[in-house]
């Protein structure tokens, strides 16, 4: 168990992500209003990277992929794929996999850093 630096705390700017990797595990940070954050960095439902186009609003963050929509602060699922076109094309493709929650990892602020602190990292 230890902390990670994950990236400089200038490069990140309110309602914007990044993808982070600490050996096999991909980290998503962000910065929401004051407040930093980091979690999983693929969506539970189909593993689709949630900082590529996944958008964060009222303190969650939406997968671009099936619009899967996660809570930030404690990782559970607001949302289960609704895939907004066509309602029962995502119904069915949420029932594909288990619904999960998005696992959330504790952040720091140190010498200019974010960091992350991951409990095991593989290399």
């Amino acid at each position: 168990m230890t902390w990670k630096n994950a990236v400089k705390t200038k490069r990140l700017k309110p309602g914007k992500t990044k993808m982070v990797t600490f050996g096999l595990k991909t980290v998503m940070v962000g910065q929401l209003d004051d407040e930093y954050f980091a979690t999983e960095g693929l969506c539970r439902h189909m593993r689709w990277p949630l900082a590529w186009g996944g958008k964060i609003k009222d303190g969650c963050v939406r997968c671009p992929l099936h619009q899967s929509t996660y809570h930030l602060e404690d990782g559970a699922v607001k949302e289960w794929s609704p895939f907004p076109l066509f309602p029962p094309y995502g119904k069915l493709l949420g029932k594909l996999s288990k619904q999960k929650d998005l696992t959330i990892y504790e952040t720091r602020v140190k010498d200019e850093f974010l960091q992350v602190f991951i409990e095991k990292v593989k290399s």
